[in-house]
This record gives structure tokens, C-alpha cells and sequence, in this order.
């Protein structure tokens, strides 16, 4: 059966709350990006100093649903305590659910035990188990899997489940519903009576559109998950450390480059590319080097800015 969301044309934001790797740098945070959608808030990675930038665009605390970690180094993870105990300075949060790794669970258990964290809230903790999908709410589904990297590590799609098909008031008007709160009820699904007869969602909606689809991925070179993690995504926020004259380190340290990025999201049919986890070994005037190597390959190819909102618009359009 597939789940219909009745809200996905709300908007969706994603926040580009950092865009380096290894380490926080003046002006380049560690990778994590936030997508808002629905009022909920879904942030992927965490790594030092991420709640700063998360309090500074206004992202929504309350909000935050679920924090998604691709492994255990430092750069992805340490952020893990500082944002636990902002959340906690809320009165009554609701539960978090944190996914990733194994390791997950005794990395969070021992910090909150060794810091005596005080934490007002439930943490809800999976741990990778083979199966394809980490999270899914009344908005999204959260799906993972390996990528290759020195550690174990995940790669992340979320979809949007889709949202109702389209509603034809012309065939509801031929078939006598008049308009009012009975086109609401055929729109939400349930069949209706008018004048005896019973009449049926699928005589005025048409079939189920998709939602957005969005992709973060990692600290990896190129492997078998990534076509499908990226397959036909509206936005991909992908890995590329180094730029292509460094491609020998690259692959030596299970890393890639802004044009190999390009290439794998390009072949996968994703719509956007954006570039993250950049070296810090780069100066900020280099960074336009890896949109013009990304951008040979795949034309809607870009380097990240930390700080940045990034709208995704729905695939086919609200009246599409």
C-alpha cells in the first residue's frame, strides 16, 4: 500500500549548515544540512559546533525530528552532545530519534553518562539492521545504506511520500458532487453519497504524484549504493574532498572528487547537485574551482556556502 501525504505542498528548505570536512574552520563548519518540511525538521550529520548555525538560521529546535549520522569520526558525530543538551533547555520536547551506525547507541549512552547530561526528553536510538528503510513518519521515509569509507558508514535518501493526485472538479460537478465540503472528503480519500449514489475518490483524483526526493551523502568513494541513493533526486548533497589533481589521495583515503561527484550524480539522473565535506587544505578562493570542475560534468553542479537556504520545489509542479 502507499502511503499519500496530504501535506507535502508545504515547502521544503534545506540549510547548509556547514560545508567542510575533517574540521570547523573559520568560516567552513563540518558538513550537516538540515531539510524542513511539513513544520518537522530532519538533520543529517552532526559533527562539532553544529547547534551554533543551527540556532543562527533559525532552523527550529522544537521542530527537530530526527538526526541522521552517516559514522562515527569526529567530524559527523561530536556535535551529537551539544545539540542533545540544547534541546534540553526546551520545556517538554518531544522525542528525538537518532539513526546510524552500530556503535551509535554506546557512543550517545556513554557521553550523556559520563557528562551527567540532563535531557527532559525521550532519545529514540536505531542502529543499522540490514534492512532499507531507518525512519518514516506521517511525511517522509528515510532510507540508508553502506557506502564505502575507511569506517563503516551510511548514505541517506529521504522521500516525501506522495501526495494526492490531481482533483478534477469538472468530473465531480458531472457526477453531481456540488462543490463544497464533499470535494473536500473525495480529496482526502473518502468516498462520498450524493442523492443515493455513491461516488469514489478514484472517479475524480487522479493517481498518486511523487514527493521530493533528497539525497546526503558522505565520506566514500564511488560503490554500488550510489546510483540508487541518488537515483532521480531533486537535490543531492554529495561528498567531494578534493578537487581532480588530488584524485590518488582520493581514492587512498576513500574520498572523492568534485568531478567524480558530478559524474556519479549526473549518470543517477539527479536534478541538483551540491557539493560538500570540502578539505580544509583549500583556501576559500579555490572553492570556485569545484563548481567549475562539477559543473563540466554536470550542469546543475555547485560547491555548498555555508549559511545557505536552498528551496526544493515539488517535482511536477502544486497543480501539475
Amino acid at each position: 500500500m502507499v502511503s499519500v501525504n496530504a501535506g507535502t505542498e508545504d515547502p521544503m528548505d534545506c540549510f547548509v549548515l556547514g560545508s567542510g570536512g575533517m574540521m570547523p574552520m573559520p568560516g567552513r563548519r563540518l558538513a550537516s544540512v538540515a531539510l524542513r518540511a511539513g513544520g518537522q525538521v530532519y538533520l543529517f550529520d552532526c559533527g562539532e559546533g553544529t547547534q551554533v548555525p543551527y540556532k543562527e538560521l533559525h532552523v527550529g529546535l522544537r521542530a527537530l525530528r530526527v538526526v541522521a549520522v552517516t559514522h562515527l569520526h569526529a567530524d559527523h558525530c561530536l556535535g551529537l552532545p551539544g545539540m542533545l543538551m540544547l534541546r534540553a533547555q526546551m520545556p517538554a520536547p518531544e522525542p528525538l530519534t537518532l539513526v546510524g551506525p552500530p556503535g551509535l547507541r554506546r557512543f550517545v549512552d556513554h557521553v550523556r553518562a559520563d557528562l551527567a547530561m540532563y535531557i527532559n526528553y525521550e532519545v529514540l536510538i536505531k542502529e543499522w539492521d540490514g534492512g532499507p528503510e531507518a525512519y518514516r513518519d506521517e511525511l517522509v521515509r528515510l532510507l540508508w545504506q553502506p557506502v564505502d569509507h575507511t569506517t563503516f558508514c551510511l548514505g541517506y535518501r529521504l522521500e516525501e511520500h506522495p501526495r494526492p493526485g490531481r482533483f478534477d472538479p469538472e468530473q465531480a460537478i458531472r457526477l453531481g458532487v456540488p462543490r463544497g465540503p464533499l470535494w473536500g472528503q473525495l480529496q482526502r480519500g473518502d468516498a462520498v453519497e450524493v442523492a443515493g449514489v455513491s461516488v469514489s475518490p478514484d472517479q475524480v483524483v487522479g493517481p498518486p504524484r511523487r514527493g521530493r526526493h533528497v539525497a546526503f551523502v558522505t565520506d566514500t568513494t564511488e560503490c554500488p549504493a550510489l546510483p540508487s541513493l541518488l537515483r532521480e533526486v531533486d537535490i543531492a548533497f554529495v561528498e567531494s574532498m578534493f578537487l581532480e589533481e588530488h584524485a590518488q589521495e582520493a581514492r587512498e583515503k576513500k574520498h572523492m572528487t568534485a568531478a567524480q561527484a558530478a559524474r556519479i550524480a549526473r549518470d543517477a539522473g539527479a536534478a541538483r547537485l551540491v557539493l560538500v565535506h570540502v578539505s580544509p587544505r583549500y583556501e576559500e578562493s579555490e572553492l570556485r574551482r569545484f563548481t567549475n570542475e562539477a559543473s563540466e560534468v554536470h550542469r546543475a553542479a555547485r560547491v555548498a556556502r555555508d549559511g545557505e537556504r536552498i528551496t526544493v520545489p515539488l517535482p511536477d509542479g502544486p497543480d501539475a
